[in-house]
């Protein structure tokens, strides 16, 4: 079964934090970065998936260039982890792939296909 969900925007880049003092302002936006997925991601699995391929796809509103390893997808999947979508975000149980789209939406998809 594959799961697809659509966020109405694109996490900040792990630039904005990594290497600053801004610990606040980290913890502010995985607050809000959990909520908005808790709020976006349904329906649903009936029990966390313990074993997922994990594809997020960014819609990126302009073509400026952007680093893969920038949009890891840390927020998302902790967020997907407090919803209970997946299991854990280890290696062990995901299968994590990115992707980028460059036609001005905005906007972030994620599917989850179960791996049983």
């Amino acid at each position: 079964m594959t799961y697809h969900y659509t966020i109405p925007d694109i996490p900040p880049s792990n630039n904005k934090f990594i290497g600053r003092k801004n610990q606040w302002g980290y913890q502010k936006s995985k607050k809000q970065w959990a909520q908005l997925i808790a709020a976006c991601c349904r329906p649903k699995p009936p029990k966390p998936l313990d074993r997922a391929i994990v594809t997020l796809e960014y819609h990126f509103k302009d073509k400026r260039r952007r680093d893969p390893d920038n949009y890891s997808g840390k927020m998302i999947l902790d967020g997907l982890t407090a919803a209970g979508i997946i299991a854990d975000d280890s290696f062990y149980c995901i299968d994590l792939q990115l992707k980028a789209v460059y036609d001005g939406r905005g906007e972030t998809e994620i599917f989850i296909e179960s791996r049983c």
